[in-house]
């Protein structure tokens, strides 16, 4: 299945070479949890701060609930500033 998968700030190292504009599509097997796919994409868990399933955020205890088909998945790390 598809999923649009984004990584902002910090985190967009983690993105495979041919993302564009800190985005890309992956086809992913079907039941793949947030949790899972940023393992896989090899994203280090204490960089994750927001997760967001096609816009709607998701906390720390229910990032193994499984993306469907055309799911939007975007993560961004902590930010700090001042």
């Amino acid at each position: 299945m598809k999923i649009n998968f984004k990584l902002y700030a910090s985190l967009g190292q983690y993105l495979p070479a041919n993302a564009e504009n800190h985005q890309i599509k992956l086809d992913v097997v079907e039941g793949v949890t947030p949790a899972q796919l940023l393992q896989q994409q090899g994203v280090p868990e204490a960089e994750v701060h927001l997760v967001l399933i096609n816009g709607v955020f998701i906390p720390p205890s229910e990032r193994d609930t499984p993306l469907l088909e055309g799911d939007e998945l975007a993560v961004w790390p902590a930010v700090a500033g001042g």
